[in-house]
């Protein structure tokens, strides 16, 4: 039996097994056991409870557990329950084991019995998501039999929609957040104004929302009742709703409606008013004011709004760096080699950016680094929200999921602020270090984008056995058409392995911030990437290949016509060129921030159809840099995607069948895995 045999036999055997395993949790819990009961979820189930606090879980348990065939569910007091076939307890205990983890939470599954133990209702309610993923559907439906103990690393775990510069409807909103509660996403940050528009209503300046001052999108606000209705179904979901209004900076829709800058003495008047109804309709803890980008004309002004927003009962939360605010203010930091002062208390948001990421290769970034440089929360540092900022126009809001990876990375955030641990950018970044530990987690990302997300963008696929071999770094002289040995004697070399989808040769932020797979990248360089991908059989197959990720706060040219990129990257597939799409809008130069993309991105284009034979198949890419910063692309990103796929639902898959393996023996494949 071939070694090429045994492989496709051995990768089949463990998709089987992961399929047929336990429950893929995600996040994973802190503490869990596995046992061979089940409860089944049929006929009639009793759930008890200790407190009437209890009653919004029970009613979400019920809810839920009657949507399954041929089951009915009721509720009573411990103190009056006789004991039944089949029951569920629920439990608060404010002084027991989790007194001091307000989210934590104790979960047992036995054949007939199920506890949920926890000191808050927001811990209980986290216990029942955990319950919602212990369903198994073979051959009926039943909750796998399990003993878990269970705290967050971090007690904030969110996003950041910017929807000044877009709009995003909130009934989409609102899936984002019920789904990602799901995960246990506990935040939401709604960046709600900007230079380009005010999106919430205001009795104090109504003009502020007019059509006439907004830029982008016009007519595109939120009412005060879809603000307070937000609010609630934020709470029901245990999500806390931080709302930003950014000031004196990014104020342009402010200005243009009032005439007046923020700082100005007039403009502070009318500002504080703001804060003040701003305050009263927001029934939430804390405000942020912003303060990032901007000129101080008037050190008064912040200390003045903040002083506004704490008359009103709420708390402070201001970008870092950012206005000088007293140490009580939390600060978010954005910008990832500014460290935080050491009194500071602050949420990560350091190259938590995901307008700039490229979503297969840093979410490989994401799962290893740790957040806010520690393995777990302190006193002062809180957590981390995940931002997509949409500096330059999008067509639609599947464009913002799609682009910016909105759920698999979310999902990778939720694991690592659940779980804390992770090691320093610098050390790991987007070289994929820990195989074992990513091919883990990966295997129950995307089992849940088969359960949950088919009809949902999540532009992720797997890549964790996806292995290339990378030359030496040859000097161009600055001509990006120059060829090396690589291209011009076709021979397999020995170079520095990597793995994944998308290969950072230098990270968008250099190696200074995140590692990539060159240690010490220079300018003006070629480097040649090579793998074998076997197939089983003469075939045609999609693949998505680029050359460079399209920020989606950057005015990056469109490739010219019959190219690739401006840096002149090339990839053969056993010795022929594969030719680039037709782009839409060839050598287009934006000179702002208004004109969509069309198909540049991978992501938003069709695959381009390539042909494999029977057998293994060389792919060979040609990887020149020039500048790292250039007239068509002001982030130049020294970086391949190449992986085939197929569709699936809304999504697409791995061609499943193919295996990449530079040197195309098994035993690499075991090394490598």
């Amino acid at each position: 039996m071939t070694c090429t045999r045994i492989a496709l036999m051995l990768l089949s055997f463990i998709q089987q097994v992961a399929t047929a395993g336990h429950p893929p949790l995600l996040p994973a819990p802190q503490q869990i056991s596995w046992t061979d009961q089940r409860f089944s979820i049929n006929g009639t189930i009793t759930i008890t409870t200790t407190t009437p606090n209890c009653q919004p879980i029970t009613d979400s348990l019920k809810n839920w557990l009657e949507r399954f065939p041929k089951t009915s569910v009721r509720a009573v007091a411990d103190s009056t329950h006789q004991r039944t076939t089949k029951q569920i307890g629920l439990r608060l205990e404010p002084n027991g084991l989790f007194r001091n983890q307000p989210e934590g939470y104790s979960l047992t599954v036995s054949g007939s019995t199920i506890h949920l133990s926890a000191a808050t209702g927001q811990g209980l309610f986290w216990a029942y998501r955990t319950l919602q993923q212990l369903v198994q559907h073979q051959p009926q439906p039943y909750l796998a039999g399990c003993r878990i103990t269970d705290f967050p690393a971090f007690p904030i775990r969110g996003f950041m929609h910017d929807v000044g510069r877009s709009f995003i409807p909130i009934e989409r909103l609102k899936e984002h957040i019920a789904i990602l509660s799901r995960y246990k996403i506990n935040t939401f940050h709604w960046h709600l104004t900007e230079d380009l528009a005010w999106r919430l209503e205001s009795d104090v300046i109504p003009s502020l929302t007019d059509s006439a001052v907004t830029q982008r999108f016009p007519g595109l606000f939120y009412t005060k009742q879809q603000a307070r209705e937000l609010v609630d179904f934020c709470k029901a979901l245990h999500v806390l709703l931080i709302p930003e209004i950014d000031m004196p900076g990014h104020s342009g829709a402010f200005r243009r409606a009032t005439g007046y800058d923020m700082q100005s003495d007039s403009g502070k008047v009318l500002v504080k008013k703001l804060l003040r109804e701003v305050c009263a309709l927001f029934d939430v803890p804390y405000i942020h004011i912003g303060t990032d980008e901007v000129a101080f004309k008037d050190a008064r002004f912040v200390p003045e709004m903040a002083a506004a927003v704490r008359a009103c009962g709420k708390e402070v939360i201001g970008w870092y760096p950012g206005a000088a605010l007293d140490t009580s203010a939390i600060r978010q930091l954005w910008i990832r080699n500014n460290r935080p002062l050491p009194p500071m208390k602050f949420i990560e948001s350091r190259n938590l950016y995901f307008n700039h990421f490229a979503t297969q290769a840093d979410l490989i970034g994401l799962f290893q680094r740790n957040l806010c440089d520690v393995p777990n929360a302190t006193p002062t540092r809180l957590g981390a929200i995940g931002c997509i900022w949409n500096d330059r126009k999008l067509t639609d809001v599947d464009q913002i999921e799609r682009l910016n990876g909105f759920y698999p990375l979310m999902l990778t955030l939720a694991e690592r602020s659940w779980r804390g641990g992770g090691q320093a950018e610098t050390a790991a970044g987007v070289v994929l270090t820990d195989k074992g530990a990513f091919a883990e987690f990966e295997n129950r990302l995307l089992m849940h984008k088969r359960l949950h997300f088919s009809r949902l963008n999540f532009p992720y696929v797997a890549q964790s056995a996806l292995h290339w071999r990378l030359s030496q770094p040859y000097p161009n002289g600055g001509d990006p058409h120059a060829s090396f040995p690589p291209e011009t004697e076709p021979t397999d070399f020995a170079g520095n392995p990597a793995t994944g989808a998308t290969i950072y040769l230098r990270h968008t932020w250099g190696p200074e911030i995140v590692r990539g797979y060159i240690d010490k990248p220079r300018p003006n360089h070629t480097v040649y990437a090579y793998t074998y991908v076997y197939s089983p059989r003469h075939q045609r197959v999609g693949a998505w290949i680029d050359f460079h990720t399209y920020g989606r706060s950057e005015k990056d040219a469109s490739p010219p016509a019959g190219q690739w990129d401006y840096k002149g990257s090339r990839i053969w597939i056993n010795g022929k060129a594969i030719d680039p799409p037709v782009w839409s809008t060839p050598g287009l130069h934006p000179v702002d921030l208004e004109t969509p993309y069309t198909n540049e991105p991978y992501e938003n284009r069709p695959p381009v159809v390539v042909p494999l034979r029977k057998g293994w198949n060389k792919v060979l890419l040609k990887l020149p840099v020039g500048a790292f910063q250039t007239a068509d692309y002001r982030l130049v990103k020294w970086m391949f995607t190449c992986v085939f796929v197929r569709p699936a639902g809304m999504n697409y898959e791995i061609a499943e069948e193919l295996i990449f393996l530079p040197d195309r023996h098994l035993s690499t494949q075991k090394a490598n895995d």
